[in-house]
């Protein structure tokens, strides 16, 4: 194994840059293009839009964006998704790192049962369920709440977030739980005070998929809130698109601004992302 991963270096590092930078340099493209056309886009006026969609702006219509900030709707926008999403991440987080360590750490008769029976969400997003959910959450009087939404994206995001958390929590030295155990220290001990303080690259890395997950949610919301004081970015794009369907300059410069805050987020967060996804990958 050792000598196949040391050929494998060995033969990366005779592969001339241009063939080993070329492939990330298009993903790159694929992925920054679009927004940096979004963000320029929002600069233009509409007459420069449909003659020069990718260039530079002739004159930079930064009022474009300051009559977006300036606005309530905007950040009224904001604060919903933000809302939702962190709700959404503090409790997928707390349920699924319990729950992982229990798979990893306790034995107990139908683990692996359970287990795949979780797991077996993976397969199954929450657009194939939306009509149950509508019933449910309506049964529950959590139509037009946040709970409604938030609820059904922690229940549908958890398969994801154990499997993550349990191949990393599996990683982790046995002989931290044995010394502890020989201390005294319980299973709740040991997960608060040296399970969750290791586990921060992997907290990153679910907390931001999550987030993400849950800040371009469409149909959930779309099902569950009707007043337009409790929508989320992708609605209010929606409605903005439909008020000023021919002004693509200041749809783009709204698209902008709502991805901003999960952009930065997940930049905030990229060391421990790659780390907490590469953890173990090298093991063997």
């Amino acid at each position: 194994m050792t000598d196949s991963h040391a050929s494998d270096g060995a033969a990366s590092a005779r592969m001339p840059p241009i063939l080993r930078y070329t492939p990330l340099l298009v993903m790159a493209s694929i992925v920054l293009v679009p927004m940096l056309v979004t963000v320029l886009g929002g600069f233009k006026t509409l007459g420069e839009l449909r003659v020069n969609p990718f260039g530079l702006p002739a004159h930079w219509e930064w009022q474009n964006y300051w009559n977006i900030l300036s606005g309530a709707r905007y950040w009224q926008l904001l604060m919903n998704s933000l809302i939702i999403a962190t709700l959404t991440v503090v409790l997928t987080l707390a349920v699924s790192a319990m729950a992982a360590f229990v798979f990893v750490q306790v034995r107990f008769i139908g683990s692996e049962f359970l287990l795949n029976y979780i797991l077996l969400g993976l397969m199954f997003p929450a657009a194939t369920a939306i009509l149950p959910l509508f019933i449910k959450i309506r049964d529950l009087g959590l139509l037009d709440t946040y709970w409604g939404v938030v609820l059904p994206q922690v229940a549908f995001g958890l398969a994801t977030s154990i499997l993550l958390f349990r191949n990393y929590f599996k990683q982790l030295p046995g002989e931290l739980y044995e010394a502890a155990l020989i201390d005294g220290c319980g299973y709740f001990r040991f997960f608060r005070h040296v399970t969750l303080p290791l586990s921060r690259p992997i907290l990153a890395t679910v907390g931001v998929i999550v987030f993400v997950g849950s800040w371009n949610a469409y149909l959930l919301p779309l099902v569950v809130f009707n007043r337009d004081k409790l929508y989320t970015w992708p609605l209010g794009i929606m409605a903005y698109q439909g008020e000023y369907s021919t002004d693509w300059n200041l749809v783009l410069a709204f698209i902008a601004l709502t991805i901003l805050p999960a952009v930065v987020i997940f930049f905030s967060a990229q060391k421990h992302i790659v780390a907490g996804l590469t953890s173990g990958s090298v093991k063997g």
